[in-house]
């Protein structure tokens, strides 16, 4: 206690925080006891244990269903139990095809073999480790071998697909080569694959993360021009996970689909090159110059081709089934043992991974060590704490998709909010998810450190964002906004299952923005590097644990779940005025060429020497209904005033332990409201209708998907449905927090 406070304003104080983003949701005697619990997990994490737990894990190569994998799936299970957590390791079996042979070859107008390979450095040992380094290729690509001429398609998004077309050019029978960037790699051989492509190439480009950016590895942080981006090209905007079990767990005895009827499988077999690789290719196109927002800084002219450069793509893949090895922990609750607050980071890599993922996963492992001692020493947390080292995440968030399939029944029950990391480096905090937990994070992000400018996480990120963001009107919008704003997830880690396919409210936590390199999914991302370009003395590593597990305390320990709604409410608000933007904006731009077609056809029939031209057809104008979206943020606003009223006044008068976990069993299901059983369009595994992966991004979400992406995809008649849908879940989660603040209230008196 504090000795100079009277009892009446510390009262006050205690109940500020208790309903604040500080200590929001604990009843005022609880919060002492809470900032001292809290602060003894902070003092635990342990920088030089970070270091050597990365200097074990990312030792050798450990990619999925490798033995170096399964040693560290038993290494971190170990520890996990010499701390005091029930742990076990889960088994899946899932497709996981590696490469029996790859080829790229010019063959027209001069000759030339890629080399496929990274070069091995004597700066960096583990670089030299060939024999248990996957080779560079794409996961999930399937058998091909192809001739064909080669067009260069810029980052191969389907908008470049529409500026060659007005180009004239045409990739149909042809071979593409795509930089990466502008969306998820898997879109690139999906687009080329619906324009008639017939293979995809994916190179680096020293624009992006090359010589460009800064000097290359060893020198510096970029990537050197044999560098490749390994990684997955499955169709997960469809669904992530194994591609023969969609929806249920790989186990054993699982029935599977036949791989031909896979539908996450690319059409087109697809192959990853580094930029001395893709130079004699792109140096061997002629046609048009590329558009300027198209080049890259190789030395050479971007021709956009098709020729005289003629290429031969072969990839064939040995699609085997292999063993998945899920750790999971288990910190049984001192007084709500049936609700599970989860926590994860994958272990896999798809080389040594010593950045994504172990630089996260070293940091995670400390919050589990901090809760293990401080729960021997009698202090142990009041929701059960359920800590998970995913397998196979690179591939298609396999670990953690079978994990949600396989479990589905118990986390509905029992699962109440899901907090993802995954890499970890220097610099910022970055935080999205669920907007009813922005509260939480913003409050535990206040109470952060930071190891090197020595102020609070917050106010750091809050700095750079306001300083980043070019509109005025942004810039104090964010000024007035007092906490941290989460920003929206879509997909590419872990807690996809879990936000998308359950609808369980879930974050993502990390650090970065001041260590920028081009070792992403190569050989040199490795303890090397780390140690020397990103947070070598792993003090951002201690920033993650402390962030991690005070968020994890807060919600394992609060009598009232620290959920939030104003801020979803704003958030919401928001999104329904971004899309009647872009509803407008389209209307606006179907009148436009309606009115030049007009003009197009009094201009010819003002002459008739002239010679005719057949008009192009106009449009017809789409009526866009989005008042359903309209009332229903209107509705969700309402219901988190009253809640927010509900809930200091609960707090104030003392509410009873009954009321509160009335209160909780509904706050659960709030994110639960927006997810639609039948799911969104094409992809009925994706559920929630706030957030979901792009269809044509892979990663990069899209908020209110079910109006904005038919919008932007001019799927007019599914635009008015999608509003009405999105509506009702919004209306859904509103009925929800109603209900939560009646519980607060508890039972009327009867009338006299």
């Amino acid at each position: 206690m504090r000795p100079n406070m009277t009892h009446a304003l510390l009262a006050a104080l205690l109940l500020q925080l208790a309903t604040s983003g500080s200590f929001r949701g604990f009843l005022p005697p609880a919060v002492d006891a809470q900032a001292a619990y809290e602060k003894a997990l902070r003092a635990v994490p342990d920088p030089a244990r970070m270091r050597e737990s990365m200097r074990r894990l990312a030792a050798e190569p450990h990619h999925l269903g490798s033995p170096a994998d399964r040693r560290n799936a038993e290494w971190i299970a170990a520890q996990l139990t010499s701390w005091g957590w029930d742990t076990k390791i889960e088994t899946f079996e899932v497709l996981f095809p590696t490469p029996r042979e790859r080829i790229v070859e010019l063959l027209e107008p001069t000759r030339f073999t890629a080399t496929l390979a990274e070069t091995a450095l004597p700066q960096d040992p583990t670089s030299s480790q060939t024999a248990l380094q996957l080779p560079t290729y794409n996961a999930y690509s399937v058998d091909g071998d192809v001739t064909g001429s080669l067009v260069y398609v810029n980052q191969g998004v389907p908008a470049d697909y529409e500026r060659l077309e007005k180009m004239g050019v045409d990739v149909k029978g042809k071979i593409v080569i795509a930089r990466y960037g502008g969306s998820w790699r898997g879109i690139k051989p999906k687009v080329a694959a619906e324009k008639g492509a017939i293979a995809c190439l994916i190179y680096s480009d020293p624009k992006d993360d090359g010589y460009y950016e800064g000097e290359v590895y060893p020198a510096g942080s970029f990537r050197p021009p044999q560098g490749v981006q390994r990684g997955s090209v499955m169709d997960m905007p469809i669904h992530p996970g194994d591609p023969l079990t969609p929806g249920i767990g790989s186990t054993k005895g699982a029935k599977r689909l036949d791989r031909k009827d896979a539908q996450t499988l690319t059409k087109i077999p697809v192959l990853p090159i580094g930029y001395a690789d893709a130079r004699p290719l792109l140096e061997a196109l002629t046609g048009p110059v590329a558009p300027t927002e198209w080049r890259g800084a190789l030395p050479l002219t971007y021709r956009i081709g098709p020729g005289p450069a003629k290429v031969r793509v072969k990839a064939a893949f040995d699609w085997k089934i292999v063993p998945l090895h899920d750790v999971v922990a288990t910190l049984k609750g001192s007084t709500w043992p049936d609700e599970w607050i989860v926590r994860g980071n994958h272990h896999d890599a798809w080389v040594n991974g010593a950045e994504d993922p172990i630089s996260g996963l070293v940091a995670m492992l400390e919050e589990a060590r901090a809760f293990g001692e401080l729960a021997k020493s009698g202090q142990r947390p009041r929701r059960t704490l359920v800590y998970c080292a995913w397998d196979g995440e690179e591939q298609g968030l396999l670990g953690s998709t079978e994990f949600v399939e396989e479990h589905r029944a118990d986390l509905e029950a029992k699962a109440v909010v899901y907090i993802n990391s995954d890499s970890n480096g220097r610099g910022f905090l970055s935080a999205g998810g669920s907007h009813g937990l922005q509260t939480l994070v913003s409050g535990v992000a206040a109470e952060i450190e930071d190891p090197v400018k020595k102020a609070s996480v917050l106010a750091r990120v809050r700095a750079n964002r306001i300083a980043q963001e070019e509109k005025e009107e942004e810039r104090q919008t964010l000024r007035a906004e007092p906490g941290l704003r989460l920003y929206a997830m879509g997909s590419g880690s872990d807690y996809t299952p879990f936000l998308q396919h359950l609808g369980l409210a879930s974050l993502n936590l990390g650090y970065g923005g001041e260590d920028d390199g081009g070792i992403y999914h190569s050989i040199y991302d490795d303890f090397t590097w780390y140690t020397k370009f990103s947070d070598g003395d792993f003090v951002y590593g201690r920033a993650l644990a402390q962030t991690g597990s005070t968020i994890v305390a807060r919600l394992a320990n609060a009598e009232v779940l620290p959920f939030d709604f104003g801020a979803l409410s704003s958030t919401v608000r928001r999104y329904v005025k971004e899309v009647d933007e872009l509803a407008q904006k389209q209307r606006k731009a179907i009148e436009e060429a309606n009115r030049q077609v007009e003009e197009n056809v009094a201009y010819l029939a003002a002459d008739p020497r002239k010679p005719f031209v057949a008009p192009k057809s106009q449009v017809a104008v789409p009526y866009f209904d989005l008042s359903p979206l309209q009332n229903a943020a209107d509705a969700l606003e309402r219901a988190a005033q009253d809640y927010d009223k509900a809930f200091e006044a609960a707090v104030a008068s003392g509410l009873t332990p009954e009321r509160a976990q009335q209160a909780n069993a509904i706050l659960r299901d709030v994110e639960r409201a927006f997810a639609a059983p039948e799911g969104l369009p094409k992809r009925p595994w994706f559920k929630h209708l706030l957030y979901a992966p792009g269809f044509y991004t892979g990663y990069a979400v899209k908020t209110l998907p079910m109006v904005r992406e038919p919008l932007e995809q001019k799927q007019w008649e599914l635009v008015n449905p999608g509003a009405k849908l999105t509506a009702t879940a919004i209306e859904r989660a509103a009925a929800k927090i109603r209900d939560a603040a009646e519980a607060l209230k508890g039972p009327r008196s009867a009338a006299p």
